[in-house]
């Protein structure tokens, strides 16, 4: 169930991209789209009953069936990596607007540099 959930956030975040020419807009699609996929790898990575891998006196059968750690870890690299993208984003849209006093991709397309 909660894969469908990530899709379809997976999706508002594409459409999002595809359809705003609102710099800010597209920046909040992108990070929609970032969480989308972050919980679609973890919920990929889960298992149900799963234990995590540490084997500890009680936790030393190896028949257990242990949760891999590797999805969640990914996730969490990502979501700093999307954290310093965003703050880049964001840091150069305010000087596209202190350039051009739009941030309508547009209207900043059409002005001339001269």
């Amino acid at each position: 169930m909660i894969q469908y959930v990530s899709i379809v956030l997976m999706l508002i975040g594409i459409y999002g991209l595809l359809i705003d020419r609102n710099i800010i807009k597209i920046i909040v699609a992108l990070n929609i789209f970032e969480v989308g996929l972050n919980i679609f790898i973890v919920s990929v990575g889960f298992v149900s009953g799963g234990v995590a891998p540490i084997l500890t006196s009680v936790n030393s059968n190896s028949a257990l069936i242990y949760v891999d750690p590797l999805p969640q870890a990914l996730v969490l690299t990502s979501i700093v990596i999307g954290l310093g993208t965003t703050a880049l984003a964001l840091a150069i849209a305010r000087k596209m607007y202190n350039a051009y006093n739009s941030l309508d991709l547009d209207e900043i397309g059409g002005m001339d540099n001269d």
